[in-house]
């Protein structure tokens, strides 16, 4: 019984961490990565939506605490 538990190690941390490292590597190269021009044009389109509810939010705070104050001032 000892001796089976002797044969049957488990790998050190730094196998572990080669195997890991092998294995991210691997996974990378299915990656299918964006062009710069996706990267370009998807960058702009969140900009611009984060711009326009920006606006949406801040007119709307205008509008509710114009309200706010006809209400309770």
């Amino acid at each position: 019984m000892a001796e089976q538990k002797q044969q049957q190690k488990k790998p050190s941390i730094f196998k572990k961490l080669t195997r890991f490292a092998k294995d991210v590597h691997s996974e990378l190269k299915k990656v299918l990565w964006p062009t710069r021009n996706q990267v370009i044009n998807n960058t702009i389109i969140v900009l611009v939506v984060c711009l326009l509810l920006g606006g949406v939010i801040w007119i709307l705070d205008g509008v509710l605490g114009y309200i706010y104050k006809l209400v309770f001032a």
